[in-house]
């Protein structure tokens, strides 16, 4: 029991660090490690870890950033950035359009693929117009974390607690939908609030903006663009309308995207994240195999006792909000879910999970994978964006989203 302990603990502290103290491995790598090990050391057979891996969630989520990555390959997200930057508006309304397009997008696409696909072309938006990238980038970040949470194909989160709570796609769109979406003027608001004055950039660095938009009339392939779209929609169609699995559907579309003739399946598979699927799949090991000491179950009676019912909605909303901050959200839902008794009111313990996940994830840089993305890549175009700078409105945005929030919760958990 102390081995699996310590193994179970040295994950997730990388979980909360974004490394393993004294190694160079990053959170994948020590999920995957620490899976072999709990496999090594007996603490799970092969086989109980093979079927501790839930192949419904990594089907969906395979499936669903095929989907999203056909709009990469396409030319879409290129196209969708040019046309912003053409647009002759204030800084203010610039930044509302961002945010609106970043939530639109990272809603009905999974969100960190759409982060990683429009951070450099924002940068070269923003930089190309004189204007400070900062607030921009940051709303972007945000909006994709917040509007994400309104709907089951908005993160890999979203699709492991509908998986966990048996909720359906407009099940989780009418607990989480609303709250989505209110976040987003608030998002625009803080940031005007704090950024008002410091709009542009000095010239010297306007001269410095990185041109990575190319001719959208050159860029966009609109017959990829509109099959993109069709399955899109058809995949949402079908979530909706059958009782097909989630699964079957996603691997379907994202079958039919693969089987091309103009673009080869390589292009369209090197953007599928296949780091975090190793990750979602090696915390599903350690976890069944921490589990399966009875420590969980212990510790969440212990805590019940004092008070503190996770099945309890809005219990469960402000751990996983503080959850999320230390290990990010992924681990932190993928933690809870199995421990949650859902009859009777899965959708509050849903908008709890969802909402509590996303909308905490913009405090720090990382909170989020959405959040480490924007940093990364806008400092590889010369754009800094400092823990504290991030801090500075990504708090602010989060106490105000979570308290928004957690009245939509109480209000859920009422009915």
């Amino acid at each position: 029991m102390a081995l699996t302990i310590s193994i179970f603990l040295l994950v997730y502290l990388a979980m909360c660090l974004g490394f393993l103290p004294g190694f160079n491995v990053d959170r994948t790598g020590a999920a995957v490690i620490g899976a072999f090990a709990m496999i090594a050391f007996g603490v799970i057979s092969p086989s109980k870890a093979w079927n501790a891996i839930d192949y419904r969630t990594i089907s969906l989520l395979f499936g669903l950033m095929v989907v999203s990555a056909s709009f990469i390959v396409s030319g879409f997200y290129n196209w969708t950035a040019a046309r912003i930057a053409t647009l002759r508006v204030s800084p203010a309304l610039l930044l509302a359009v961002i945010i609106i397009v970043g939530g639109g997008l990272s809603a009905f696409l999974t969100n960190d693929v759409v982060v990683v696909a429009m951070t450099p072309l924002l940068v070269s938006i923003t930089m190309s117009r004189g204007l400070n990238p900062v607030p921009f980038l940051l709303g972007f970040c945000f909006a994709s974390n917040t509007a994400a949470s309104g709907s089951l194909i908005g993160s890999p989160q979203n699709m492991i607690v509908a998986q966990g709570l048996d909720l359906s796609f407009t099940g989780l769109l009418h607990v989480a939908a609303l709250p989505a979406l209110l976040s987003l003027p608030i998002i625009w608001a803080v940031l005007i609030w704090l950024y008002h004055k410091n709009w542009y950039l000095a010239k010297s660095a306007q001269l410095a903006a990185p041109a990575v938009i190319n001719n959208p009339a050159n860029s966009l392939d609109i017959a990829e663009t509109v099959k993109a779209g069709v399955i899109t929609v058809i995949v949402i169609i079908a979530f909706i309308a059958t009782d097909i699995p989630r699964e079957l559907i996603a691997f379907g579309a994202a079958g039919f995207l693969l089987l091309n003739r103009t673009i080869s399946s390589n292009d369209m598979l090197k953007h599928v994240d296949g780091n975090l699927l190793l990750l979602i799949m090696g915390l599903f090991i350690v976890n069944a195999a921490f589990s399966s000491t009875g420590i969980p179950q212990t510790l969440l009676d212990d805590l019940k006792h004092i008070g503190i019912d996770l099945n309890n909605p809005i219990v469960l909303f402000l751990v996983t909000g503080v959850l999320s901050n230390i290990i990010g959200n992924n681990p932190s839902v993928m933690l809870l879910v199995p421990f949650l008794h859902h009859s009777g009111h899965s959708d509050a313990l849903g908008a709890a999970l969802v909402l509590g996940s996303g909308f905490s994830s913009n405090m720090f840089v990382f909170g989020s994978l959405a959040g480490i993305i924007v940093v990364e890549q806008a400092k590889q175009y010369g754009v800094k964006i400092s823990f504290v700078e991030f801090m500075k409105s990504g708090f602010i945005v989060t106490v105000l989203c979570m308290l928004m929030a957690a009245v939509n919760i109480l209000l859920l958990s009422s009915l």
